[in-house]
């Protein structure tokens, strides 16, 4: 493996937790990144914190303060660039990018969903494939595009869902799955295995899950 490290940002909004798994494997020299920063919008995020016991520069962008999501998510691009990543990773970031946001990093803005794209886009996915009876749940990473959770497929992970879940439950099954997927995919961006290119998702070499 080549020892340049890939930069990365990445934007939470709550705990954290795929950003942990990320740091986890960075600092274990599993995955050739360097995380150059970590943003929230949300001041009370806890991977914050996290990030800051490990030293990572991090910025509180409280989208709160800002009556236009545009003029929020102009003032979020000004921070990315000063570190000049080259993958910006969506790690539990709950918003809604505005189409210049999305235009300014295309190909280079991943997310991690927790369901099976594209079924269940949007929020509560976990109570909502319950009430639906699937017998399989998982996590998704994709490109972002324009549309909401509707970029093309990364990777996938799936889940098995029994009689007596519940929303929580199923939660940490899946994500336990997003913690070993969200890696593997950024390793794959970081060794160009995988890369977007006219909508679609062109891998070099194959994604072993």
């Amino acid at each position: 493996m080549s020892t340049k490290l890939l930069p990365i940002v990445v934007l939470i909004s709550g705990r954290g937790s795929n950003f942990l798994a990320i740091l986890e494997q960075a600092q274990t020299g599993k995955l050739p990144v360097d995380i150059r920063a970590v943003i929230g919008n949300n001041p009370q995020a806890q991977g914050l914190f996290y990030a800051q016991q490990a030293g990572i520069n991090t910025h509180i962008l409280d989208h709160r303060q800002y009556k236009q999501r545009q003029i929020f998510d102009r003032e979020l691009i000004k921070i990315i660039d000063i570190y000049t990543p080259d993958l910006v990773v969506l790690a539990g970031f709950m918003r809604i990018l505005t189409l210049e946001f999305v235009q300014h990093y295309i190909g280079k803005l991943m997310n991690i969903h927790p369901s099976l794209l594209p079924k269940f886009p949007g929020l509560n996915t976990h109570q909502r494939a319950l009430k639906a009876k699937v017998y399989e749940h998982g996590a998704t990473v994709h490109f972002v595009t324009e549309e909401v959770d509707g970029g093309p497929i990364i990777l996938q992970a799936k889940v098995p869902v029994y009689k007596n879940d519940t929303p929580e439950i199923l939660a940490n099954r899946v994500l336990e799955k997003e913690h070993k997927i969200y890696p593997q995919a950024i390793l794959a961006f970081a060794k160009k295995e995988i890369y977007l290119k006219d909508g679609q998702v062109i891998r070099t070499t194959p994604l072993v899950k």
